[in-house]
């Protein structure tokens, strides 16, 4: 896990997985939870409530293809609505039910940070070639939940922040039947992207709360 080492003060780190893990620390508390079981959702901020305020929630989830009958639509002619559903479910309404019982847990009063993991083909003016119907629309509505969140938090804590984050192309079983198309310097290593992300998150202040911001640090317009 990126965080361990990175800062000999770091505090506790919990990490969530639908999969068995073992702590790679002890600073680190392995749980389990799933985007589609709220009832999960709901008992993993339970258990994290009772050791106090969170700094940081991040939600490194996505979905682009699942299989034959999940594949990104290159015509309109190709959509269905199992894929909007699932697209959705993963993308959109989890993330939003993460939001719903975890944002409660962040520090009132100092700076805290809720990131999600977006992507530039949901920005609607950015789009210039098409397609993608489901994946597209489910990070667009990610886009604004992080937005309704963030209004909300500001009423909260002025020093929250809620942002949406681009990490570029990574070198994962979700980018990997595209990346003939990507260009050496651009396919991110899991690793680096992650520590991409985490710089971009030490840097950000409130008034980037609610927008989308790349792995470079830049904004990314909606």
């Amino acid at each position: 896990m990126q965080l361990l080492g990175e800062d000999p003060g770091i505090g506790q780190i919990y990490a969530g997985s639908r999969s068995p893990v073992s702590a790679s620390g002890p600073h680190e508390t392995p749980f389990y939870f799933d985007l589609e079981d709220e009832n999960s959702i709901a008992a993993a901020a339970a258990m994290i409530a009772r050791d106090g305020p969170l700094d940081l929630v991040f939600i490194a989830t996505g979905l682009l293809h699942d299989g034959p009958d999940f594949q990104p639509e290159k015509s309109w002619r190709m959509q269905n609505p199992q894929a909007y559903q699932r697209a959705f479910a993963i993308n959109a309404t989890g993330p939003a039910l993460v939001g719903k019982h975890f944002l409660p847990l962040l520090n009132r009063v100092e700076r805290s940070v809720f990131a999600v993991l977006s992507a530039r083909v949901g920005s609607i003016s950015d789009n210039r070639l098409g397609g993608w119907h489901a994946y597209r629309a489910s990070k667009v509505a990610l886009n604004m939940i992080v937005r309704n969140f963030a209004i909300e938090l500001s009423v909260r804590n002025a020093n929250a922040i809620a942002v949406a984050l681009h990490p570029g192309t990574v070198d994962t079983s979700l980018s990997e039947p595209f990346q003939l198309r990507v260009a050496p310097a651009k396919l991110f290593a899991p690793e680096d992207a992650a520590q991409h992300l985490l710089s971009v998150v030490a840097q950000l202040v409130a008034e980037d709360s609610g927008h989308v911001i790349g792995w470079d640090g830049r904004r990314i317009d909606p």
